[in-house]
This record gives C-alpha cells, structure tokens and sequence, in this order.
C-alpha cells in the first residue's frame, strides 16, 4: 500500500475576530490568522534523522535577543532569525528546499483545517467555572459553601480519591487542537486566512494550520506545497490525487 501523502502546514498569528458576509447576506463569523514570512528553516530525513520532516520559521526577531547556537542555525539556513520555529512531519516525496517561503494559498478556501494553538490561561478556577459544576442548594444547611464541589470520595471501602477526580485547579494555558474548521478564504496581497468560527488562543498568539486529519482534501491542493513566486502569487508543483473513500494515492 503505498504511503499517504503528507504536507506540511503554516505558523499563523491569530489576529482577532471578525465576520464576512455571503453572496446570499448571510454572515459568517471568522477568524482572522496572519502568515508573516513563514520560510523553511531545515529538513530532516529519514537517513539523517531518522524521520522526514520541514521545520518552518515564521515571525521576526532581534538578533540580540537569539542564542548563538539559533544564530548559526538561521545562517546556514541564510534566512532572517525567526520568533517561531516549528516542525511538521511530512512524507519524503513532501520535502521543500531550505530558504523558501510558503503562501497562505497553500490552502484553498472551503477545505476543512486542523488548527492547534495555546488557550487562553485563566488561573486557579473552581469546579463550577472549571467543569460547569451546579454548586450546592443556595440554603438548607449550606453555609458559605455554595460553589464547593461538595463530596470528592466515598466511605472507608474504596478509602481513597480517585484519580481524575473533577476538582478545582489551574484552568486553560494547554495545547488544544480545533479538527475539521472551514477555510473561508485567503489574502494572499495581505497574508491573511480566514477560518471559520473560534480557534484556541488569544489575540497575538501564535497557531499551526495543517491539513484535516479526519476529512478528505479536495481537488487541486498544492504540492508538496504553495510557494511565494514573483509578485506574490504562490506556485506548486502539482496537485494532491485524491481516492474517494479520503486516502491520499
């Protein structure tokens, strides 16, 4: 069986929220994600590494405030000191040279996208906030209590608490990951891509883009991938095929 076909996906900057509207007056809530100089930074192999992979860089940086060792990394690759770098795993026919810069038209508006970024980091929370817990009754015997979580155990057998046990706790500041969200569409003048609907992560956060793991890509996706050429417009070398029960040929 041959292996699927895995291309690498983008770091964006997720830049707030807005909507759009349809052709029909409808509107569509978005978000707004930036891609700002995202290059390949290396390449790893299966004979050098032992896995094959693109490691993008995206964002800008003081030099002063890069390590040296990120320093001589940046200079073989000959590319500007990136904020971000993030690696994505790919199939060997998928590898990009060292130094190119990718396109937000590496998606196409209406394919599904698996977005990951870091929630929103919101403290030590109660149950309530934290699970959606209904507190206690509001009399009868509670006293300054209300929004407890009440009993956490039960008697002498089993004698413990167990583990997983919904408590209160340090609520969001985690890796989440969004599956099957919509591109609605890309500003490649502007480096912009709209998703459908909410992403994880605050305004000025950084976000990986990648293609859906649970939906079929469509027809004509770039590949290995879309490409800054002259004068903005992206460029590919061919285009994914596509089975119809969704695995790549």
């Amino acid at each position: 069986m041959p292996q699927a076909q895995m291309r690498t996906g983008l770091i964006a900057r997720k830049m707030g929220m807005t909507r759009v509207f349809t052709e029909e007056g409808t509107h569509v809530p978005v978000t707004v994600l930036s891609v700002d100089g995202c290059q390949v930074v290396d390449v790893r192999t299966a004979e050098r590494d032992g896995y094959d992979a693109v490691q993008l860089g995206a964002g800008t940086v003081k030099v002063k405030n890069v390590t040296k060792a990120l320093r001589g990394h940046f200079a073989k690759a000959n590319v500007e000191p990136k904020r971000k770098v993030v690696e994505f795993r790919i199939s060997p026919d998928a590898a990009l040279e060292v130094g190119a810069e990718l396109s937000v038209e590496h998606f196409l508006p209406g394919q599904k996208v698996d977005v990951i970024g870091t929630t929103i980091g919101k403290g030590f929370a109660g149950v309530i906030k934290r699970h959606h817990f209904g507190g206690l009754r509001a009399t009868h015997g509670v006293s300054i209590s209300h929004r407890s979580h009440g009993s956490t155990g039960n008697r002498q057998d089993p004698g413990k608490v167990f583990k997983g046990k919904k408590m209160a706790g340090h609520l969001g500041d985690r890796r989440v990951t969004t599956q099957n969200v919509s591109v609605v569409s890309t500003d490649p003048a502007r480096g912009l891509i709209l998703i459908r609907g909410a992403v994880p992560g605050a305004e000025g956060g950084w976000v990986l883009i990648q293609d859906a793991v649970k939906s079929r890509r469509p027809e004509g996706l770039p590949f290995p991938a879309a490409l800054k050429g002259n004068g903005g417009e992206a460029a590919a070398e061919s285009a994914v095929e596509t089975s119809g029960d969704g695995a790549e040929s």
